[in-house]
């Protein structure tokens, strides 16, 4: 049964310009140029560079819809568009820093890290075509950490139906063992317990420079990592000692083996991992000059956009040709893209300019909000602030400020600090103060660096030592500081 009711709802709908300012708000500048670059390649109208004659005048103009076939005057429809002079916005202003960043940076060519694998595949005596195809295979298989992620049945697979090779399970792990044998030691294992043993293997083949107290110690880490590693990864000391019936002393020279290994073999390699080294760039600079702070944004933020002249001037065209009489159908059609071209133009032109603005006025509010820090480079002088402070400031939603301070970056006199890190919430101190939470992981990081190894605090013992120097702290809330800075509990910090 069908049933019809009446309800009223309120809804927030989005124009197509905030709808961009919000995807460009949560751009960093460092891939801003590559979303101006898609930009300008899908929009024909829209150009880099300054205009070379008068500065735009006015808006391009409201609402100049399609009236329909009959009332449709295309001399009107295009006159705001020839008198309006759109072609120029200059997005460059004072408050951009002075340092020209290189737009490119070349990147030099280089072997990948499976290039390096697949040329050590030539020293391989392989039997047939064939098996060099399950070698290649393997190795594609192996990640940028050099961890074989793939199991045999899914590389039996892989070879079944991309290479149309249906090969034997022994085969393959026959070849694997001897792409195992590559450099960088560890390479090819199905997990951290192989890699290591791996690795302690070629230690112990190449033993000729080695003394004999090293290869006991050797020895000892191999079979720590083979039959003790759950015991060891826990850091049961006392348990390997017993077991091994070995002193301290010993065990920890064995240890100390393990330790110098690489968890992550191709790190060794210098491009590992396939990717160019990553380089944080600021979105903002902070100076202090004559007594102030100064705030300017990365001048990568301030690209000069244009409205094309071409598409202006095929606008000029159509109403020349209007007036010597009536358009045609390809006529309409045609002007109708032009305005969407230009319109769009205009809208992203227009949302560049609305990031630049909200961004230099949320910085510059939580610049006053963190004075003092920014003065400094303390942390202890951060102020407790969330993102309703620098809101109610701003007069910008919520939402707005958070899209801001995701992945920027600020560079100060005192280093380069993600803007996400000046956000932190409220407690009180013994004396009734209210400090930011950055300020007591601080502290916490602090007491945990200078903590005696052997006998690591209990998230129980920091609790007491952090309430000695006067922030008032409960030990669930030590155990999720300590977790927010990567910081392990004390069983696994224990060292010999």
């Amino acid at each position: 049964m069908l049933k019809q009711t009446i309800s009223q709802k309120m809804l927030q709908k989005l124009s197509p310009q905030q709808i961009q300012l919000m995807k460009l708000l949560q751009v960093p500048t460092v891939n801003l140029e590559q979303r101006i670059k898609e930009e300008l390649e899908a929009n024909p109208a829209l150009e880099e560079g300054l205009k070379q004659t008068d500065e735009v005048t006015d808006d391009f103009g409201e609402g100049s819809e399609d009236s329909g076939e009959e009332t449709f005057e295309l001399d009107d429809y295009l006159q705001e568009y020839i008198d309006d002079d759109p072609s120029s916005y200059k997005l460059r202003a004072d408050n951009y820093s002075s340092n020209e960043d290189e737009k490119h940076v070349p990147i030099a060519t280089q072997n990948t890290f499976h290039d390096y694998l697949e040329q050590q595949l030539g020293l391989l005596r392989l039997k047939s075509e064939e098996e060099q195809i399950i070698a290649r295979q393997i190795i594609g298989s192996i990640d940028e950490d050099g961890y074989l992620r793939r199991s045999t049945a899914a590389i039996l697979d892989d070879l079944m139906f991309a290479q149309n090779i249906f090969a034997k399970e022994d085969t393959v792990k026959a070849i694997l063992a001897k792409i195992q044998r590559f450099e960088p030691p560890g390479i090819g294992a199905y997990d951290l317990q192989e890699c290591l043993l791996l690795q302690l293997d070629f230690k112990l083949e190449d033993n000729t420079e080695l003394e004999d107290e090293d290869i006991i110690n050797l020895k000892r880490a191999r079979l720590i990592v083979r039959k003790y590693f759950d015991a060891f990864t826990k850091k049961h000391y006392d348990k390997l000692q017993k077991q091994l019936d070995i002193s301290a002393e010993e065990l920890k020279a064995a240890i100390g083996e393990v330790i110098k290994l690489n968890p992550k073999p191709a790190s060794g390699y210098s491009v590992a991992n396939e990717r160019t080294a990553q380089y944080v760039t600021p979105d903002f600079f902070i100076y202090y000059r004559d007594d102030e702070l100064e705030l300017e944004l990365n001048s990568r933020n301030a690209p000069d956009l244009r409205v094309s002249d071409q598409y202006r001037d095929m606008l000029r065209s159509y109403r020349n040709k209007s007036r010597a009489g009536k358009p045609n159908r390809e006529q309409k059609e045609a002007v109708v893209f032009i305005k969407q071209k230009i319109d769009s133009a205009k809208w992203f032109i227009d949302a560049i300019l609305q990031r630049q603005e909200t961004m230099y006025n949320t910085m510059y509010t939580i610049m006053q909000y963190q004075y003092d820090f920014f003065l400094t480079g303390d942390l202890k002088r951060l102020r407790p602030m969330i993102l309703k402070d620098i809101a109610d400031i701003t007069g910008l939603d919520i939402s707005t400020i958070s899209r801001v301070a995701n992945s920027k970056f600020v560079q100060t006199e005192f280093g380069t600090f993600r803007l996400k890190e000046f956000f932190s919430e409220s407690m009180s101190t013994t004396d009734g103060e209210d400090v930011s939470t950055t300020e007591v992981k601080d502290v916490l990081k602090d007491v945990m660096e200078a903590e005696d190894k052997t006998k690591p605090l209990s998230d129980e013992k920091l609790m007491e030592i952090l309430r000695e120097k006067g922030y008032d702290i409960a030990r669930r809330t030590v155990a999720k500081y300590r977790e927010q800075l990567g910081v392990p509990v004390a069983r696994l910090r224990k060292e010999l």
